[in-house]
């Protein structure tokens, strides 16, 4: 996805022609300035699939920010991701994205404390030696493509944290970017369709080895799948199947989304030089850095709801049962809440971006995703005072994920 000033003259009859179920678009358009004018003249828009199917869009921060964390009148267990639009998920009830509360808590609260801050200080040298790993073509001045290194680097943590051998690594990372884009042609096989159903296949097949594996030898293990295996919601211990479900979740969580976020944020800094500029002068703004590239690239673009209730948002009535696909990347642009939201700014203060949710499903990962930024930045800054792009950037097919396949850059 092109990401522009959001400004430029959309008209009603332009509006109207927009398909933002086209993996294509996204991966070829600018949806920035039709985002802008639905924000302004269709804040609630309806879009009419061929087959008969619709959704109806959210673009508004307050309105996105109260279908996510409203879960009595809005639901996710009826499918989360756009691409399940009308589909009813398997998973609903026993996987965390899935699950509304309070069955979502009694999910969540046991896996809280493995992804705390206090937990996660004692992964920082590991998380540092993967970032030098992947910065390592880069500090010779030579050319290196950011974005299809950056799909690499939350595997080299997120395999370590839940116990996957290492060898299994590279197999695991292709699943996960077929499962979370099926449509973008570096991963497709056939269609879109037949690769997001190998994706799940070989994923739900390979989790349940590991768990039939470490159940046989009775051993859980002390990393995140043995902690699934052990622990208990609502007091009952959760099925092999649920198991298998969460770890799917968490994988596809932590891979799905950095690596967008890797690459689209020093594309913004080559964008910017005078941006880049000030953070290597003022060291003690990378967090705020951290926080605007999440913003700026909001890597996870759209998530689905379901009305339960009849429900008034901005620009009409929501009625029960209909599909809600809330933009993310429009709501972390809305004029209202970010000043000069079409600025990429280091220094920003007020920065209550939603880029991992808002509500009970607030990213069980935004933890480790920023310090695995933070010190991505830091290690960077230590080595590097330019970042210059020297190829056009390849954006990806995806409803769900807004990203890049390729960004070649020289960083000196």
């Amino acid at each position: 996805m092109r990401i522009s000033t959001g400004t430029g003259s959309v008209t009603d009859s332009e509006l109207t022609e927009v398909d933002l179920f086209d993996p294509a678009y996204f991966a070829a358009g600018d949806p920035h300035p039709v985002w802008a004018a639905m924000r302004e003249r269709a804040p609630l828009r309806r879009q009419v699939l061929p087959d008969g199917r619709s959704f109806l869009s959210v673009t508004r921060y307050h309105d996105a920010c109260r279908v996510l964390g409203g879960h009595r009148a809005f639901t996710s267990e009826r499918g989360s991701v756009l691409t399940q639009l009308g589909v009813d998920d398997t998973s609903a009830g026993r996987m965390l994205v899935s699950t509304d509360p309070p069955r979502h808590v009694e999910l969540r609260r046991p896996l809280n404390a493995r992804l705390s801050a206090g937990t996660l200080a004692a992964w920082e040298d590991r998380i540092r030696q993967a970032v030098l790993r992947f910065l390592a073509p880069g500090l010779d001045g030579g050319e290196w493509d950011v974005a299809e290194r950056a799909y690499d680097l939350p595997m080299t943590v997120a395999g370590a944290l839940l116990g996957i051998p290492e060898a299994d690594w590279g197999e695991l990372v292709r699943w996960t970017a077929m499962a979370a884009a099926p449509d973008e042609p570096e991963f497709r096989v056939r269609s879109g369709a037949a690769t997001l159903a190998i994706a799940h296949h070989q994923l739900f097949e390979y989790f349940g080895a590991q768990v039939k594996f470490r159940r046989d030898q009775d051993e859980p293990g002390e990393d995140l799948i043995g902690h699934l295996l052990s622990m208990t919601a609502g007091a009952v211990p959760l099925t092999d199947e649920e198991v298998v479900f969460n770890c799917y979740s968490i994988l596809l969580g932590a891979n799905a989304t950095t690596p967008h976020t890797v690459s689209g944020t020093l594309l913004a800094l080559a964008e910017h030089p005078e941006q880049l500029r000030r953070v290597l002068d003022e060291p003690q703004l990378l967090p705020r850095l951290v926080e605007e590239g999440l913003r700026w690239t909001s890597a996870a673009s759209s998530f689905l709801r379901y009305a339960v209730a009849d429900t008034e948002l901005s620009g009409g009535r929501v009625e029960a049962g209909e599909a809600v696909a809330v933009w993310i990347g429009s709501a972390n642009r809305d004029e209202t809440v970010f000043p000069d939201p079409y600025r990429f700014d280091v220094a920003r203060v007020e920065n209550r971006h939603i880029a991992f949710g808002h509500g009970p499903h607030y990213c069980l990962g935004a933890t480790l995703a920023r310090l695995t930024l933070r010190v991505l930045f830091e290690e960077l800054f230590r080595r590097c005072t330019t970042v210059e792009v020297t190829g056009p950037p390849r954006h990806l097919a995806s409803v769900f994920i807004a990203g890049l396949t390729s960004l070649p850059v020289r960083t000196r």
